[in-house]
């Protein structure tokens, strides 16, 4: 069990016996670690937003521990991701982008998300590689059943997205793969033809393990896009 599941289940586990809420039980038990006596209280991270305390003071003129404060003495529901976003533009004069980011970061540092787990709760993964494989070609590989299925060996895919669309939408027996696909130059590849940066965004995971399988498996197959290329 990592040092976050443990936390939460003893958040949890006060919130039972005491009736508290969430963000009630998680201050009580930090305040009971740190002590009454030790002067002022340091803030426990569960885990680190993606964005560094820096680059939020600088963009909204407060770091993570002054904007988790803030929150936490806010009224309203903390565990509601778009009542806390909603809260930030109109009391804290935040655009769109910075309400959502410091919203993600409050429930990573807190313990309400963990990292690559989305607002739904489920988890969601990228990985992108710029490979010497025309675009057009890759694309039609990937709308073609026949071409897809040698893509991807030993895996059940189903098309979720028009063939039109921007990023082409992969459906697997876990999650559905979001997959753009973007030239780059004019054909300075190895293969004498351009080169794409491809991106995936695999979404709809359940947990934590299936983002560490997943990231794996993109990465290998990202390396043999390009190798396959080169043959």
């Amino acid at each position: 069990m990592t040092k976050q599941e443990s936390f939460k289940r003893c958040v949890r586990a006060r919130m039972e016996k005491t009736g508290e809420r969430y963000a009630a039980a998680r201050q009580a038990l930090i305040e009971q670690a740190d002590g009454p006596n030790n002067g002022p209280r340091v803030r426990t991270w569960i885990s680190r937003p993606e964005t560094s305390d820096d680059a939020v003071a600088a963009a909204t003129g407060r770091g993570w521990d002054q904007w988790i404060d803030m929150i936490e003495r806010w009224d309203g529901d903390g565990d509601d991701h778009a009542a806390v976003a909603r809260y930030l533009e109109a009391e804290h004069g935040l655009d769109g982008w910075w309400s959502q980011t410091v919203t993600v970061g409050f429930e990573r540092i807190t313990g309400r998300r963990l990292p690559h787990q989305r607002a739904d709760g489920t988890f969601a993964v990228s990985k992108s590689a710029t490979v010497d494989v025309a675009a057009d070609r890759l694309q039609a590989m990937l709308l073609d059943d026949t071409d897809r299925a040698d893509l991807f060996p030993g895996q059940a895919t189903r098309r979720r997205s028009r063939p039109s669309s921007k990023a082409i939408r992969i459906g697997f027996v876990t999650g559905v793969a979001a997959i753009g696909l973007e030239t780059v130059g004019d054909g300075g590849g190895a293969s004498g033809q351009a080169r794409t940066k491809v991106t995936v965004r695999h979404e709809e995971l359940p947990d934590p393990t299936a983002v560490d399988h997943w990231r794996g498996y993109w990465a290998q197959w990202l390396e043999a896009i390009g190798e396959s290329a080169s043959e």
